[in-house]
């Protein structure tokens, strides 16, 4: 649908108007949460804030689906590092507050940016 709006004109010209888009709509969809709205509105602003998502990959010329898969990945590598280490600590999820989970989850990233510049 983005597509065929932009071969008619109707479309950013930059990508600034399309990230701004981005945010007005996790503007709107913040607001209908903060205002205890119904799940019906919260669900529709939540699906243009995807819409709007989506149009930033198209004119970033990535595919939202393969953006998404990877993005999947990286937080089944990560989740799975956290639950190595609690499990290695012979403890529970229970056992740890969000901060101490939180900082297993940082080094996750850590060792995946060390692991990028050694590659």
């Amino acid at each position: 649908m983005q597509k065929k709006a932009a071969e008619i004109g109707f479309d950013w010209p930059d990508i600034s108007g399309v990230i701004d888009k981005v945010q007005e709509e996790l503007d709107e969809l913040r607001h209908e949460i903060n205002n205890h709205s119904a799940k019906s509105l919260i669900q529709s602003e939540l699906g243009d804030l995807m819409f709007a998502c989506c149009n930033l990959a198209r004119h970033l010329d990535i595919n939202p689906e393969q953006a998404l898969a990877g993005c999947n990945q990286k937080f089944y590598r990560r989740f799975n590092y956290v639950e190595t280490r609690v499990s290695a600590e012979g403890k529970r999820f229970s056992d740890y507050s969000l901060t101490e989970l939180d900082s297993f989850w940082d080094q996750a990233k850590q060792l995946e940016k060390l692991d990028e510049i050694d590659s």
